[in-house]
């Protein structure tokens, strides 16, 4: 049965909507070109990747930019508050919601992983709050780690309020993380924040609201992509964690020890083999088999494709079957074990505690 989030008459709904946004192009959806660096201010930059939106194939194209000085990464021009808007729609709700909530449910050893990462610094926290939560996930699956814990959940998408709604999240809070912080202050035990700062438009700022709603002695948990996983370079545009347009910041693990360690916090535990998900070469695979087979239909192509575009793109992902195989292999069976000696590990993780 076909998922009503993406039938025919669905797509065809949207696309007068997604039509008229891109009528005018694409300029208003970023900001100006930066010449310094969000990070430190330096204004020695290099272009480390020009690429396109490679999961929904949207208009457009991105750049990011490195720094020189301190190594931060950083997507430059970056989207404007229309570009967020239009790049966001249909990605994590609408079109794309069952897809990914599919996804994000699956991966409960990956959540339990997350949570058994903080007993040896905390084996009984009282509150917990998990900042870019989306559905829950996590913190279902934390519960059984730690089950005299209280999860709450914040997002700034509607995701939190299902979260709620399923029990998933004792509360959850809907809104930007550094506007609610005030009314959280020092609540928690420990905050989290799972591949979320790479979404934010102003990372020192999150890291300050974090400050905030943790209370002293409690610890601050971090995980993003790590920019100066080797991968980054040798698959180019790529590597998954790269996600272009929806990232807009990758941090250096040293830059943000440095940063944690001036909001007065202290580093007790940094991980790269454990946080790694080995998917990089699967991941590469699919989206150059995906980028060179015919576009499936979406709303924000000039029509449905017809029937022999969608032939031709069957024809071109079964042909990749083999390689997708080979890479999954590769992936879990020869790379993951040496992930982190061969530094490829493609996340890294750091607990710290608030002094």
């Amino acid at each position: 049965m076909s998922d009503e989030s993406t039938t025919p008459e669905r797509i065809a709904a949207l696309r007068p909507g997604y039509l008229a946004d891109l009528a005018a192009g694409t300029d208003r959806f970023f900001e100006p070109r930066r010449t310094d660096c969000p990070w430190c201010g330096s204004e020695r930059l290099t272009t480390r990747l020009r690429t396109t939106d490679l999961l929904q194939h949207k208009p457009g194209r991105f750049v990011l930019d490195g720094c020189r000085d301190c190594g931060h990464t950083f997507q430059n021009p970056r989207l404007s508050p229309d570009g967020l808007e239009f790049y966001y729609r249909d990605f994590y709700d609408g079109l794309g919601e069952k897809k990914l909530g599919d996804t994000f449910g699956g991966r409960t050893r990956m959540y339990r992983g997350r949570a058994e990462s903080m007993l040896p610094h905390d084996p009984g926290p009282k509150s917990w709050l998990d900042v870019g939560t989306g559905h829950g996930h996590f913190c279902a699956a934390a519960r059984e780690v730690l089950p005299d814990t209280e999860f709450d959940g914040l997002d700034f998408t509607d995701g939190v309020d299902l979260a709620a709604r399923e029990g998933r999240v004792a509360h959850g809070y809907r809104g930007s993380f550094p506007d609610l912080a005030p009314e959280l202050a020092a609540r928690y035990d420990v905050v989290s924040m799972f591949h979320y700062l790479e979404h934010s438009t102003d990372p020192d700022r999150e890291l300050r609201a974090a400050r905030e709603a943790v209370r002293p002695g409690g610890h601050l948990l971090i995980e993003v992509p790590d920019p100066e996983s080797r991968y980054a370079r040798l698959l180019g545009r790529w590597w998954l964690p790269w996600l272009q347009p929806q990232h807009l910041h990758f941090v250096p693990v040293a830059n943000l020890r440095r940063r944690l360690a001036d909001l007065g916090f202290t580093v007790v535990s940094e991980q790269h083999a454990e946080p790694h998900d080995p998917v990089d070469l699967l991941a590469a695979v699919w989206l150059a088999l995906d980028h060179a087979a015919p576009r499936d239909d979406a709303p924000w192509l000039p029509g449905r494709p017809g029937a022999a575009r969608r032939v031709g793109r069957a024809a071109v992902l079964l042909a990749g079957v083999p390689a997708l195989v080979v890479a999954t292999l590769l992936d879990r069976f020869a790379v993951r074990p040496l992930s982190h000696r061969l530094r490829l590990s493609n996340a890294y993780r750091v607990v710290a505690r608030r002094d």
